[in-house]
């Protein structure tokens, strides 16, 4: 069927923008690769799936190079280490067949922007099931250009790029009645990832609050929560530690007392201390606060006034204002990703509510409408003090008749520019950086030509490392050496292989160039650039490892083999001109 633009204007709008998101998604994602910036994340998921063409499920000895046996317990990675006992992630044995025809990194990249495009598209066919083609079309609009959107595609492939187009299905197969998809689609979500049940969660509790299918939603919830708690309280730990050790310890251990906590163990932490609850809900205000802007402001903020999407996205949302660590609350990081349906199915029902025809209305009515429709939300008798605060705004704005009177649609669509603006300039991920300095201040800036300049001397060295070979490598090389089964992250140069010994790898390779270049701004470059000298000079020193390779600051090591002389003499020159930062007392 041929589209007409006349006859569906919108929807060419709409596929029109998805291509241009699309492309220039994945444009810059590739570059991202190509010139060394994709990092250890892509590794991972990269050899989990080449261990899963060759039957080797869910391995990866990236990842048991983070598990507690190596982090806490001081043990060497492993290549028999199932990753399941960190993130259970089966829902990935779906594009299998497709890495298999494709077997590469970039396979994975072209994959994350081929999810989060075709989400677009599902998301625009279920705004069409309430409004009219504009409203649906400017909705899709917001949701390409939602910092959590085009934050995470830009990022290393992750997991949670299947959540949108999952999530958005699974509420258009509610709409539409369609309960056997509903049923498919909610069992991948919660096959996505261990904590894909929160998601999942959140749609049931707006169908109990809505009572629309009350049964159903009650059915949703309990099959969530049960899920998540079997999951990482029996299932998850038969293949590691790493659940309650680590994971739950690092992003929830302030409700719980010692260094190992189950879920259950969390929970009832939280329940027994709402005033700890309370404050980690909150604080930091600041950041807090900026972060619901930013998931607000490419939807017109209309989805701080609507309770579905409170009701859906709340959840999600609780699950990162309650946590702990600097990722939580970082918009461009894969976490953000999970709110953002709830925001657009609130945002869609919002409108549907009567309020169509308002599209061209002053920004003002809009906002009273919205106070209005909290403050009818907050009606039971328990939550009277909030309904009387929103009352009184609403008395206080309604006197106010010259504020706002810009068009609600003028004033949408400067929202999702300002969102597009405060997106690029973020840098997400280092996606930009050969446009947008790392650093200002002090000054960090690699321009495209150095950059790709760069990866051609990595290029040059990484072709001499056997495809079958073992191999330690720096974080941004890792990505382009995973494609095998025995590979770790440089200064480590041991694992343990499938004969259970212990050995260490044929290759390392590591780029101090790119960790002498950021190091002035980032203190953990510095360390590890310290780290990685000391693991040089000890085992070229103790002759264990000879350096065939020196381009450009990067460095190619090989196991008991003579050292090259020219390579010898480039690396010396190059640990001399370093040799102010090696000496510093603290980076």
């Amino acid at each position: 069927m041929v589209l007409n633009g006349r006859k569906h204007p919108y929807l060419k709008g709409v596929i029109t923008v998805a291509i241009a998101f699309f492309v220039l998604m994945l444009s810059l994602t590739l570059h991202r690769y190509f010139t060394f910036y994709a990092s250890y994340d892509q590794g991972i998921f990269n050899q989990v799936f080449w261990n899963g063409i060759h039957g080797r499920f869910f391995q990866s000895s990236l990842s048991s190079q983070l598990s507690t046996n190596v982090v806490h317990n001081g043990e060497v990675p492993s290549v028999f280490y199932h990753r399941l006992g960190q993130h259970f992630t089966p829902a990935l044995l779906l594009w299998i067949p497709l890495y298999l025809l494709f077997p590469s990194p970039t396979t994975l990249t072209v994959l994350q922007v081929t999810l989060v495009t075709a989400a677009g598209l599902v998301l625009y066919s279920l705004a069409r099931q309430y409004l009219q083609p504009r409203l649906a079309a400017i909705i899709t609009f917001s949701f390409y250009g939602a910092n959590a959107i085009i934050g995470p595609t830009l990022s290393n492939f992750h997991d949670i790029c299947q959540i949108p187009l999952f999530i958005f299905g699974l509420l258009l197969a509610m709409e539409k009645r369609w309960w056997w998809l509903f049923g498919l689609l909610a069992i991948l979500i919660l096959a996505v990832r261990e904590d894909g049940g929160v998601s999942l969660f959140g749609v049931g509790f707006y169908m109990i609050a809505s009572r629309r299918f009350p049964r159903i939603g009650l059915g949703v919830c309990t099959l969530a929560f049960g899920y998540m708690l079997v999951l990482t309280n029996l299932i998850m730990p038969i293949f590691s530690a790493d659940i309650s050790q680590r994971f739950m310890i690092e992003r929830f251990g302030q409700y719980a007392e010692g260094t190992e906590a189950s879920t259950v163990e969390i929970i009832w932490g939280m329940v027994t201390n709402p005033w700890r609850l309370f404050v980690e809900l909150i604080t930091p205000i600041d950041r807090t606060f900026t972060y619901l802007l930013g998931h607000w402001l490419p939807f017109a903020f209309v989805p701080a006034f609507s309770p579905t999407a409170w009701a859906i996205a709340g959840f999600p949302l609780l699950k990162l204002l309650l946590g702990q660590g600097q990722s939580v609350l970082a918009i461009n990081i894969r976490y953000a990703m999970t709110v953002v349906p709830g925001l657009c199915y609130g945002t869609i029902l919002w409108w549907a509510a009567g309020r169509e025809n308002l599209i061209d209305a002053p920004v003002r009515d809009l906002i009273a409408r919205g106070l209005i429709s909290l403050r009818n939300f907050f009606s039971y008798p328990i939550f009277q003090g909030v309904q009387a605060i929103i009352g009184n705004i609403v008395s206080w704005w309604e006197k106010q008749p010259k504020l706002l009177k810009l068009p609600m649609q003028r004033f949408w669509i400067i929202c999702i520019c300002l969102s597009l603006v405060f997106t690029f300039t973020s840098n997400p991920n280092r996606t930009l950086s050969y446009l947008i300095p790392d650093s200002i201040r002090p000054l960090v800036y690699v321009p495209i030509t150095v950059q790709w300049k760069h990866a051609g001397s990595i290029r040059h060295l990484l072709d001499r490392i056997p495809t079958d070979s073992s191999v330690a490598a720096t974080t941004y090389i890792v990505p382009h050496l995973s494609g095998r089964r025995e590979i770790i992250r440089f200064p480590a140069l041991q694992f343990t292989n499938d004969r259970q010994e212990v050995v260490s790898v044929d290759y390392a390779i590591a780029d101090l160039w790119q960790l002498k270049k950021y190091q002035v701004a980032f203190k953990s470059d510095c360390q590890i650039l310290q780290d990685s000298v000391r693991t040089i000079d000890k085992i070229f020193g103790n002759r264990l490892y000879g350096i065939i390779g020196f381009k450009d600051g990067v460095i190619l090591m090989q196991k008991a083999v003579p050292s090259n002389p020219d390579a010898v003499s480039a690396w010396q020159v190059f640990r001399q001109e370093i040799s102010p930062i090696l000496n510093k007392p603290k980076c």
